[in-house]
């Protein structure tokens, strides 16, 4: 794998970054054995948020952590104030009540690195730099960042916290992956634009990409009886992502890769520091997404991969 550096963290981490939306207490084993493989591979983090399985995501990972003895030197990324239902929960007791929740289903007493879920433009980014800094202080959170924000409300929540000496955001977490969407999968996410994109490469900023794999659209065959089918035709079902489908296919059959290493390799090789958050189906899939995690695109690559 190759590795990223955080600012503030401390240690880099590994672009490929092991999503936990799978983790559940039922499947316990399951779970220490997907990161147990990931880790020897040179694995160092895990992406999970407070609502991920109702809590049951934090609760596997911090029953991993505490088995294998390994939390001083793998980082925990975890998030928190997420909407419930189309309420947005963007506020400082929603903020206390989902820290105070994952830390301690985590079994640990810091988070790493801590993501605001979604983003309320109705509030100031005063106020919510304000909050979390609170638990920077308190040494409860390490990095901050922010998940499905915009560009304008990054940029002015970096700017109140320097010009008020306090931490600021050092990552995003926006979707970025090979298919185009026709709308968000779920209220409020945010797939980043050129414009988006271009910024962080000039600042050099961190993006964390959800949904990296664009949910199996490269590689899963769906038909109508599939439980996924209607959404995935609703947010990647268009012409564009039907070529770039063809593409992909092309492109994996010269290189000897398959289309789930094709779409992690896209995700990896942008020109900002861009890492990519995966929930494997298996071992078989993890161990090919561990061998996708080491491949370069070429901005030639790229460019035809996206039909320009």
């Amino acid at each position: 794998m190759d590795y990223v550096d955080i600012p503030g963290l401390g240690r880099p981490v590994s672009n490929l970054v092991m999503g936990s939306d799978r983790f559940f207490l039922k499947d316990q084993e399951a779970t220490n054995e997907r990161l147990d493989v990931y880790v020897e591979a040179g694995g160092n983090i895990v992406d999970t948020g407070r609502i991920y399985g109702g809590g049951e995501s934090e609760q596997a990972i911090g029953n991993w952590l505490a088995s294998r003895g390994v939390r001083d030197e793998f980082t925990v990324l975890t998030k928190g104030c997420h909407p419930r239902g189309f309420t947005r929960r963007v506020t400082r007791e929603a903020l206390e009540s989902d820290v105070t929740e994952s830390l301690k289903a985590l079994q640990t007493d810091r988070i790493d690195i801590f993501l605001m879920h979604r983003d309320n433009p109705q509030v100031p980014v005063g106020e919510i730099m304000g909050w979390l800094n609170d638990y920077v202080s308190a040494g409860s959170i390490g990095v901050l960042g922010a998940s499905n924000w915009t560009q304008a409300r990054v940029q002015a929540a970096n700017d109140y916290a320097g010009e008020n000496g306090l931490r600021g955001f050092a990552v995003v977490s926006n979707y970025a992956g090979l298919a185009v969407t026709n709308e968000p999968m779920w209220w409020e996410c945010l797939e980043m634009d050129a414009d988006y994109r271009n910024w962080l490469a000039e600042t050099g900023m961190p993006n964390f990409c959800w949904s990296s794999l664009s949910r199996g659209f490269f590689s899963r065959k769906l038909g109508p009886e599939d439980a996924d089918y209607d959404d995935m035709v609703r947010t990647y079902g268009n012409e564009e992502n039907r070529k770039r489908l063809q593409r992909v296919s092309e492109f994996g059959r010269s290189r000897n890769l398959n289309a789930t290493q094709v779409a992690c390799a896209y995700v990896l090789s942008q020109k900002y520091p861009s890492l990519a958050i995966v929930s494997p189906e298996n071992l078989e899939q993890l161990n090919q997404l561990i061998e996708a995690s080491a491949l370069a695109l070429g901005d030639d690559d790229i460019d035809w991969l996206e039909g320009n």
